[in-house]
This record gives C-alpha cells, structure tokens and sequence, in this order.
C-alpha cells in the first residue's frame, strides 16, 4: 500500500549533507514563498507567453523543480498539509469556510518544528488556519507575524474596509494600519524580518504568503494597464498581481545576495492551487478547485546553492505538498518529534536519486462542505493514472489534458484505484465528525471575535460583500471551548467593532430592522431589547468550563439571524466593547483610498459572490 496510508513514523536524523554543510556555514536558512490561486500556466516559464516573470523564470533555472507536484484544489487544506506533512482530512481542514479551515489543535506545525530547533520563524501574508485562539499562527509555532484574517482580504473576518492599499493588517496580534499595496507589504515585511535575523546571526524560516493574485483583483495600476484589451489576457489585474510578485521576488533574491546568506538559504517558490483566472492553463483540464489536474497540480521550485542542489535538475515522479515538511526536516538536520507524516521526504529526488524511488499512490479532494462526502470531487493519483470521482480513469502517459475515459478498457487498473480511495478513506474519515472549537476564556486571548466566516451553517456570510448585503441570513451556531468557569460578556454586533454602526444601520446597503436580542449559550436562553440607535448588545453570563454551542440571534418580529459578529471576553471592564476598549483602531473610509480603478467585466470577485448567495 502506498506510503501516504502507512503513516510510518518519522524521526529524522541530522543528515550527512546536512551535518557537513552545517558545519561549514550553520544551520541553512529557509524563505518559503507560496502565492495563492497562481496555477502552472501562469508563469512564463512554463509556457505562457502573454505573462511577464522574468525573476521567477531565471529562479526557476537556477532551481530543482518538482514537475509532477500536487497540492489540494484550494487554498486552506493545502496550507494545512503543507505546513504539517499531513493529509488535509486528517487535520481537520477541509473547506476554507464553516469552521472547516481551522488546523486541530494537536497538530504540529512546520513553524513549531523550526523554533523548537532554534530557528526565529515568521509569517508574512496569509495563513487561514483558524483567526481565533488557539488557531491563529503565534499560537501555532510562528514568532513574528504579520497577517489579515480568514482567506482574503475583503473577507469577513479581516480588518473592515481593507482594500489592498493601505490596509490594516494584525502584527503579532495587534492592529496596526501599513502603506502601500498588500503584495509589497507582505515581502517588505519579510525582508525586515530577515535583516534582522542576519543581524542577529541566528537562522531563520520565513513564510511569505501573499494573498495575490487571489481575488478581489487589484493592483497598481501600472502593473495591469499593459495587459489590457489582449484577448489571451482574461483579467489584466490578475497578470499584474503576478507581475508585482516577480517585482518582489527580484528584491528578495537581491536582499540574500547583500546580505551574503544566498548560498546558505533554501528558497521556495510555490502556490497553493490551480488558476483561478488566468487563461493560459499548459494543456491541463479544470482550474482552482477543480478535481482534475488544472486544479491541483502547480508549480514548485528550490534553490539552495551551497546545498548543492543542481540548477536545472527536473523531477518527474508525483509528489505533493505532504512531502515537503519532511523534505526539509531530512535536508536542514532538524530533530523532531514522532509525528505519523502522510508525505516523505524528496531528498533523494531532489539529488537525482530515482533508483529506489517505490511506485506512489496520492489523494486530494475538493470537499468544501461541512461534513465531508465520499468520492466527492477527488483524484486518485500515479504517476501514470488518475481516477476522478471513482468513476472516470484517465491515462496520464497518453492524455494530459485528461480527455479520454478509459476506465472500460483497464478494468483492473479502475478496481485497484477504487480499492485503494476505500481504503484511504477509511482512514482519514475515523475523524470527521471531529470539530476544532474556539476556546473563550483563555488569558492567552482575553477577548474573542467570532464571525459569520465561521459559523456551522449550510450558508455562511463569508465576505463583506455579504455582511454589507444582508447575505446568508439565518439561524447558526459556533461550538466553543469555555477554557475557565466564570463571569462572561458576549457582545452582538451587526457590523464589526472597529465599523463601529449602529445594528440597523443599512451603512448604505442592506438595513434590518430588528427589536430584539437573544442568546442561547450552555443552557441558557435570554433575551434583550434592542435600543434605538444601539451599536451593539451585550449580555453577561456565568460559564462553566467545557464544550458548548453559542446561538444568538437578532428578531425582527418575524425573522431570526444570527449576529455576523460576537465578542467574547472572561475579563470584562467598563467599555471592552467598544473600539477603544479593544484597541482596535476605527475604521476611516477616506483612509488610504485610491482612486477607484477600472476593472475587467468579469473581475468585480465578491458582488458575483454575494448574487450566487442565499440571501
């Protein structure tokens, strides 16, 4: 059976090239860049000759490149496997919304295996693995941070009225408003972050993530007005995001160069899913989220000079995102834990030892539900076949672009794959109708935010669009951890705290008119008035540690919805509730505004979102 099922248990020696080059210079240093909704085709370098990424390619050349690498469909699964050498299922995340993106507390992360080897570890852009504690990065191994919330900017959970320029981002936990566009917040950021270390001769692992070119598509503008009115060009501000990352990517390669530490650090380019709006696809079917190779297979490239890794070196047999933390525990020497890895080190790949390499077998998925669904939209991977949905088999030798059914003509080949999804299956699924709880009440976060993004609901008011429209409004729950009996205050907004609107307030777009409050918390069931003109609710109530589910909901006499958010303190004093008492700063809607810029007909990302809505 394939390995990834095995689970073996890992516990890596320091390695003889590990050993060797770290006595000469130290422990390597590792910058890890992954780029969200970029697919294979939207690189020059691999084929798209309406793109402009000449860094990136000139990187590419000088790299070790995984030619058959696979991650999931989406963004918050794969960054859950990537960054724990496990299986997305497993771990917990298998949806970027409804509470399914939040990495199960046990887990251990590849920041937390990098600091407990003395590595200073940072988090540059985006994470999605959970906004609230104990699922926010400082909680899970990453020492300096600099983040938005939730999968996007522009999504519910992230600073209000964040638009790419001049935003309010999180610094290790606390709000602090940055200038200039979002994609060179997130390398600048990272590159201080690295001087510093060098300064303080210590190795590091940075992780830059930025959120580009995921929508809402933005950009300056002198990046996207020399793609526009090419008809190979479907959304010109989606090429000019990419063409700002290779902007950044030269400035990064520059920073090592000066700083004299190129040679002695591994660099990592990759991204998290298939295209999302590129046209150029190399001949591959489906795109982000996709089952079929377009959806999952993406590129990814490592540098690392004094590791002697040959520039150009290209490796064929299929990989995947679960291979990597293993890979650079084996090649930087680091002592671990035992943890049961689903992927396994590509060391040997990477220095073309292929000889005894065993035949593979992979699986990704796109569940994006809140309970997952056997044979829903998955892969089952060779290196020769795939079996989409247990139902078509398609033969990757002779068919790349996935064209061709023939499961009838390999009827042993179909069987085989469909037994071996059963039995991955029956394992990953043991824990499905697991749920990763916030905790409230934990000193470590004295007041808790929980939003719409998170509810346990069949629809959720994921982006601001939809909170501003009155999207997805119903009846929902979140399921929490109370860390500590005691005296609480939950307060109900309509808008977030740092909006700062009254609870009927429309804002501009979609107005309530509610009368009452209620909460429904460990048993209990009040309810409240809401004044005329009030901004928000708040109802005390005394909590016993354990396991509960937290259902408010606003009433307007004939319909009941639940709060987009809540905030949740353990130590309350007069005013928490407020932005002040938060120390979050106001929202200024003439803030760090740009002129509104044209976007292509089919870019405006979350009005799209909000029509498809249930409102």
């Amino acid at each position: 059976m394939n390995n990834m099922m095995k689970q073996i248990k890992y516990i890596f020696p320091i390695s003889a090239l590990a050993l060797a080059f770290q006595t000469q210079a130290g422990p390597p240093n590792v910058v890890f860049v992954i780029t969200d909704d970029q697919g294979f085709g939207d690189l020059a370098c691999n084929g798209n000759e309406a793109i402009n990424t000449p860094n990136i390619d000139r990187l590419s050349r000088q790299s070790v490149r995984l030619n058959n690498y696979h991650v999931d469909p989406t963004c918050a699964p794969t960054r859950a496997a990537l960054l724990t050498g496990r299986h997305s299922d497993r771990v917990g995340v298998w949806h970027t919304i409804q509470g399914r993106n939040m990495l199960r507390r046990r887990e251990i992360t590849m920041a937390d295996i990098f600091g407990q080897n003395g590595y200073a570890t940072g988090l540059f852009g985006k994470w999605h693995l959970g906004d609230c504690y104990p699922f926010r990065p400082q909680d899970r191994g990453f020492q300096h941070v600099v983040c938005f919330s939730a999968g996007g900017i522009g999504q519910a959970p992230d600073y209000w009225g964040n638009d790419y320029f001049d935003d309010t981002y999180f610094k290790n936990g606390k709000p602090v408003r940055f200038e200039g566009f979002c994609t060179d917040v997130w390398f600048r950021e990272g590159m201080n972050f690295i001087r510093d270390q060098v300064q303080n001769h210590k190795p590091f692992f940075a992780y830059i993530a930025p959120n580009a070119p995921h929508g809402p598509y933005y950009c300056p503008k002198e990046y996207s007005e020399k793609y526009e009115g090419n008809p190979d060009i479907p959304v010109p501000e989606f090429f000019g995001m990419i063409e700002n990352i290779d902007d950044n990517m030269a400035k990064l390669i520059q920073l090592l160069k000066e700083e004299g530490i190129e040679d002695n650090t591994i660099l990592v380019f990759t991204t998290d899913n298939g295209s999302a709006a590129g046209g150029f696809n190399a001949g591959m079917k489906g795109k982000k989220g996709s089952q079929y190779d377009g959806g999952h297979r993406v590129p990814f490239m490592i540098r690392w000079p004094g590791g002697r890794l040959q520039a150009g070196h290209v490796v064929e047999p299929l990989t995947a995102h679960m291979d990597i933390l293993p890979t650079l525990i084996d090649l930087c020497g680091l002592n671990t834990p035992k943890i049961q890895f689903d992927g396994k080190s590509l060391r040997n790949l990477l220095y073309g030892n292929t000889a005894d390499w065993p035949e593979r077998l992979l699986v990704v998925e796109s569940q994006r539900v809140i309970n997952p669904v056997k044979w829903r939209q998955c892969a089952v991977m060779t290196d020769r076949w795939r079996l989409i949905d247990g139902k078509k088999l398609y033969d990757m030798n002779s068919d790349t672009g996935q064209q061709t059914d023939v499961h009838g003509r390999y009827p042993e080949v179909f069987q085989r794959l469909r037994g071996d999804y059963e039995t991955f299956w029956a394992d990953v699924s043991q824990e499905h109708d697991l749920n990763s709880y916030i905790i409230i009440g934990s000193d470590k976060a004295p007041v808790v935010t929980l939003c719409s993004h998170d509810w346990l609901a069949d629809k959720v008011a994921w982006s601001q669009s939809l909170v501003m429209l009155g999207g997805a409004a119903r009846e929902a729950k979140w399921v929490v951890l109370v860390e500590q009996d005691g005296e609480y205050e939950i307060s109900l907004r309509r808008w977030p705290v740092e909006a700062d609107k009254a609870i009927n307030d429309p804002n501009g777009y979609k107005g309530f008119d509610f009368k009452t409050a209620q909460l429904c918390v460990a048993g209990l069931d009040l309810s409240k008035d809401i004044p005329a003109g009030a901004h928000e609710v708040t109802f005390r109530v005394k909590l016993t540690k354990g396991i509960t589910t937290l259902a408010p909901v606003f009433l307007d006499g004939e319909k009941a919805v639940t709060p987009y958010y809540a905030y949740v303190t353990h130590k309350p004093f007069e005013g928490w509730q407020t932005p002040q008492g938060m120390g979050i700063p106001l929202f200024d809607p003439e803030y760090g505004r740009v002129p509104p810029q044209p976007l292509s007909q089919n870019t405006d990302y979350y009005r799209k979102a909000a029509e498809k809505s249930n409102l």
